[in-house]
């Protein structure tokens, strides 16, 4: 007699989907969260799972970030049906604020020029 068995991880993406502005690039997506767990098997059937641990990430740019344990397990359980829309780290801003744009012709850029690239006109 042999006995089929094994440990593996396993993703279940929850029941949860909000649209938000993304903080990262800037345009409309979704948040989705997922759960990520470790699971004992025995002839291919999930006996039980350990070291659940749960993410958020946008449908957009594919950002993510871990949540706390106690957020996912009330995401989970449906109990939260919002997350703050600045949960992704925000790093659009300051791709903005770094921007120069030209008074002659209005052209932006992130680079560093001194003269604008499209009419020459000093930045």
């Amino acid at each position: 007699m042999f006995f089929i068995m094994g440990i593996s991880q396993g993703q279940k993406k929850l029941d949860f989907d909000q649209v938000v502005v993304c903080g990262r690039c800037g345009r409309y997506g979704h948040l989705e969260v997922y759960m990520v767990y470790s699971y004992f098997s025995l002839f291919f059937i999930p006996i039980f799972k350990w070291g659940r641990r749960y993410f958020v990430r946008t449908t957009c740019c594919d950002a993510s970030v871990e949540l706390d344990a106690e957020l996912g397990r009330r995401i989970w359980q449906r109990e939260i049906a919002s997350l703050p829309e600045d949960i992704i780290p925000d790093t659009y801003s300051a791709v903005l604020q770094r921007r120069k744009r030209c008074a002659a012709c209005g052209f932006e850029t992130e680079e560093d020029y001194q003269f604008c690239p499209k009419c020459g006109a000093r930045l």
